[in-house]
């Protein structure tokens, strides 16, 4: 058991769903026992009034029915229970109850019982006092120096304090400038009252002033009349203390002097008679009531204060002395005499967890026993170390993270997108300069096998696609049930996405036995966007800057067959060419050739070829998927289109400088500007007037000159990220036509994704070009290198951005060329090995003088045809790439 945690006495749990307040617990001597044994009186909320005389037979124990002396429901519910000398003629002890519109005082007894079960107790009302206002708080004490008696002071929720005289109503005042009220205290000391205002200053005003002064009776009804006499009340003293208080307590343990005691939201103070701070204490938690207590040193005081991470401290004036854990977060704290313990600290929680505990540790009775040595046997050791090594590699050969019983998932995530599009869009702040942006609706449902708390749902799409929706908080899930969101995506950017996908992650908490707040899970799906979200059916164009030739191994299949979307059924296995009509103005072209097994798609911009070669591959994939053909497949054969790509790759760049210069210049005139500010500012502020010498001419300039060059910025940032979004895409098809044409498996294609596709969004410090540009040089001193040397070169540690991009074009030419002379792509370090399995027999190293010079190694038997950046056609010697793809295109 830990040294640091309070060691439970007694404790309780008060009614059901009940709710407490600070000033809801007491402990007092009520029933005047004249043993010095206190009793622990509680009021709730609901009006319930408890006394309790806790002795239990050993420390822990459950509450015995007789700890319970008396339980009542007042009706009202109780904000305040006080003990004091309240009733005239007598100074035995009386209980004060505190309600919303009344005050009562009763007087508990206790009649000897004379069977076994034990004595009777009863109160009974002594008075009581209607109030015409709601009641906030009270205190007591010998108001003006009376002997013998208390006297009860109600300040009430308007800002008025009641003063009663026991069994009749003195008089009220206001309390001047008074917006909300705070605790109240009363010094006996110096006769004052002590509370903090909402200006959230310390305010003492003493009794002889408020029995002077005018009654707020006598005046008139109106609540401006009311402040302006209120304002005739002197402060005796003011302190700032720049917080709201929680609780305030006067302490005297001897005639010479008394301190007043506020407990802030983040510091504790302790103040003189007169307002002077003796000393103060900034607390690192938030705190939730407090009570000092007599220190066993002379001249100090001690301190409890509890906060809100079930923490109580110990201070001896500002030094901590313990700290002790607590079960729950108290909201009242006392310090109570019992007959078997003095000193137990009394704490009440605002759900009615009454706890009596102490401070210190139980001895414990426990003693290791000896154990006896023996000599070390290595042999056994040596052995034993080899089995466990052995299970450890066996448990480690196993993919499997979580258990069998766990690979079903606890939360199953379902996405399921429209067939149609929404006949009413819903776009909102769509870019796009189209009439009409479509958008379409996708349902996600969530399952639940188990119980989940805080559910919450996102939803992301890339960039230009947006969603009316990203976040879905839920309630608690119960096993077996389900929840289900409708949401709608559409374009919302004026550029073509890369891609058509999003995915959905639902993250929610499942509860253990050991771990009741829930072990943090996410669960995922993705879900695919159709084509016609971004483009529509449009008249095919002839003519085209850029072509790709896509082959296949089985004859071409008719556009209604694979495109009902965008063809008219009434045109039949007729149509051979379908025309793309993109939102953002441009235009794609798809060709099916009516003698050979080949698709051309065609379209003045590189980039928006990416998408509908995408669509085409899928979609004739899942068509010879239904008819059970398994050798479908796709090639490519022509020329990889590294010119056309690298010029997006410079553009992209150019708008990455340009946002650099704009960078520094906003930098520059931002100095500029704040100089001027500067200067201007000393001139204002010279006592004897001098001319300007045109600063204000040259500040409005400067200015003029900073947002010019903001909103260049920002239109070269919407740019970039335009520019950004079509790299991607033509990246994406890149990767796209190098797997057709090297024929890469899945393991391979994830390589070569990662290695171009390495940011889901690009920034100024850290870009696609120089993060390209690392991941290549990569590949090229490993699994494509041409010799140990080059395994042997170091890469730089750090990214930078580089100042051209002739060097990333160098590497991307030169991986390209490797991959067409037999490069394997691989992560595994053995990459020389695997990559002399995949060379074709005859094939020496690969040449590096120049990679525009296609030498062949003499004696080689194997080429790499039909591949125009690398090798000639044999059947045509002097045929130029132009003429070959001119020719193609005749066959189509």
């Amino acid at each position: 058991m830990s040294l640091f945690k309070a060691r439970d006495w007694w404790s309780t749990i008060l009614g059901e769903k009940e709710e407490f307040d600070q000033g809801c617990l007491c402990v007092a001597d009520v029933d005047n026992s004249g043993s010095g044994q206190d009793k622990v009186i509680v009021g709730s909320y609901k009006g319930y009034l408890r006394i309790f005389n806790p002795h239990p037979v050993k420390p822990g124990d459950e509450v015995q029915p007789e700890d319970l002396l008396l339980e009542v429901q007042l009706r009202e519910p109780i904000l305040q229970v006080e003990v004091g000398k309240f009733v005239f003629g007598t100074e035995g002890l009386h209980l004060a109850v505190l309600h919303c519109r009344k005050l009562c005082v009763y007087a508990v007894s206790g009649t000897q019982g004379n069977v076994e079960h034990g004595n009777q107790y009863q109160i009974k009302l002594m008075y009581e006092h209607n109030l015409q206002r709601t009641a906030c708080n009270m205190t007591y004490g010998p108001f003006g120096g009376v002997k013998g008696r208390d006297l009860i002071c109600i300040q009430s929720m308007d800002g008025m304090l009641m003063l009663f005289e026991q069994e009749s109503y003195a008089f009220g005042r206001f309390l001047p400038g008074f917006l909300l009220p705070g605790p109240l205290a009363y010094s006996s000391r110096t006769d004052s009252f002590i509370t903090v205002s909402s200006c959230q200053q310390v305010e003492s005003y003493k009794y002889q002033v408020l029995a002077f002064a005018t009654d707020a009776d006598e005046r008139q009804d109106t609540e401006q009349q009311k402040l302006s006499s209120g304002k005739r009340l002197v402060v005796d003293w003011i302190l700032n203390i720049g917080e709201q208080a929680l609780d305030i307590c006067v302490v005297s343990f001897n005639q010479g002097a008394s301190s007043v005691f506020v407990l802030g939201e983040r510091n504790f103070f302790c103040l003189k008679d007169n307002g002077q701070i003796r000393f103060m204490k900034k607390l690192d938690y938030s705190p939730s009531c407090f009570i000092p207590y007599c220190s066993v040193r002379e001249g100090t005081i001690n301190t409890l204060i509890a906060n809100h991470s079930k923490i109580l401290n110990i201070y001896q004036d500002v030094t901590l002395k313990w700290a002790t854990q607590l079960p729950c977060i108290p909201i009242s704290v006392k310090i109570a005499n019992f007959q078997d313990l003095k000193g137990v600290i009394v704490t009440l929680s605002d759900d009615g967890h009454l706890q009596c505990s102490y401070l210190g540790t139980d001895p414990s009775l426990f003693q290791a026993p000896k154990v006896d040595s023996r000599e070390i046997n290595y042999e056994e050791m040596n052995a034993e170390m080899k089995e466990l090594q052995k299970i450890i590699r066996e448990a480690t050969k196993t993919q499997d993270i979580l258990p069998e019983s766990e690979k079903q998932r606890d939360i199953t995530v379902t996405a399921e997108v429209s067939a149609d599009l929404d006949e009413e869009s819903q776009a909102i702040d769509s870019e796009v300069k189209a009439g009409a942006v479509p958008s379409v609706t996708v349902k996600i449902t969530i399952q639940s096998r188990v119980t989940a708390q805080k559910p919450s749902l996102a939803v992301c799409v890339q960039a230009p696609l947006a969603v009316t929706c990203d976040q879905f908080v839920f309630d608690d899930l119960e096993p077996d049930s389900s929840e289900t969101v409708v949401l709608s995506v559409f374009l919302k950017e004026n550029c073509s996405p890369p891609e058509l996908e999003g995915i959905c992650i639902v993250s929610y908490n499942t509860p253990t036995e050991l771990n009741p707040e829930g072990i943090p899970r996410v669960s995922q799906c993705s879900f695919s966007l159709p084509l016609k979200l971004v483009c529509f059916p449009a008249q095919p164009s002839k003519a085209a800057n850029h072509k790709l030739t896509i082959d296949t191994n089985k004859p071409p299949i008719s556009f209604v067959t694979i495109f009902p979307d965008f063809v008219d059924p009434c045109e039949g296995d007729q149509a051979n060419a379908l025309g793309f009509q993109f939102l953002t103005g441009s235009k794609a072209t798809l060709l099916a050739s009516k003698t050979s097994q080949r698709y051309r798609i065609q379209s003045d911009q590189l980039e928006d070829l990416w998408l509908v070669t995408k669509e085409l591959i899928h979609r004739l994939e899942e068509h010879f998927k239904k008819q059970n053909c398994k050798d479908f497949a796709c090639t490519f054969s022509g020329s990889i289109p590294l010119q056309e790509y690298f010029e997006l790759i410079d553009q992209h760049f150019e708008l990455r400088l340009n946002a650099e210069k704009y960078q520094e210049l906003l930098s520059e005139r931002a100095v500029q500007f704040r100089a001027i500010e500067r200067r201007l500012l000393t001139r204002f502020k010279d006592k004897t007037p001098a001319p300007l010498q045109h600063l204000d001419t040259l500040l409005e300039g400067t200015f003029r000159e900073v947002i010019a060059l903001a909103d260049a910025a920002e239109e070269n940032q919407a740019n970039m990220f335009q520019a950004f979004a079509k790299l991607k895409s033509a990246t994406h098809l890149v990767i796209m036509l190098i797997s057709l044409w090297q024929k890469l498996s899945h393991d391979q294609v994830a390589i070569l994704e990662a290695t171009f596709l390495p940011l889901a969004e690009d920034t100024q410090e850290l870009g696609w070009e120089e993060t390209v540009d690392a991941a290549v040089s990569y590949l090229l001193r490993t699994c494509l290198s041409k010799s140990s040397k080059e395994q042997a070169l170091t890469l730089s540690s750090q990214l930078s951005m580089p100042k051209d991009t002739s060097r990333l074009k160098k590497n991307i030419t030169l991986f390209c060329d490797r991959l067409a002379k037999g490069g394997r792509l691989s992560l595994s370090t053995d990459s020389a090995t695997q990559q002399a399995a995949v060379m074709p027999g005859g094939c020496a190293t690969i040449p590096e003088s120049d990679l525009e010079e296609r030498t062949v190694i003499p004696g080689s038997t194997a080429m790499f045809a039909n591949h125009g950046q690398t090798t000639k056609q044999k059947s045509k010697p002097d045929l130029s790439e132009d003429a070959a793809e001119e020719t193609k295109s005749h066959e189509l």
